[in-house]
């Protein structure tokens, strides 16, 4: 039988460990990457979580502002409408006034 180092068994478990833990969970957006860019990757994801949230913070107001105007209700004049008048006649026949529309 192989006898194998127990630093060599610590590595291998761990490396059996994390591939099934990559293999179970989703995709993650975030990658880390050990090296001297660590942080800078960790911060830019960090800036680009904020630029999103602020944008739906921005996108949320503005659907507020145009459901609060939406609800104004806005009172309209009366429509003008032209009378016509009838083109009338009024003629005297003895003690009777006798008016004639057309």
């Amino acid at each position: 039988m192989l006898a194998l180092r127990p630093s060599t068994v610590f590595i291998t478990a761990a490396l059996s460990a994390a591939t099934l833990a990559g293999i179970c969970l989703p995709a993650s957006a975030q990658v880390l990457i050990p090296s001297v860019d660590n942080n800078a990757l960790i911060q830019q994801n960090d800036l680009q979580a904020l630029q999103n949230r602020v944008q739906r913070q921005q996108f949320q107001q503005q659907q507020q502002q145009n459901r609060a105007q939406d609800r104004v209700i806005v009172q309209q004049p009366p429509p003008i409408v032209p009378r016509v008048r009838p083109n009338c006649q009024t003629q005297i026949i003895g003690n009777t006034a006798v008016s004639t529309c057309r």
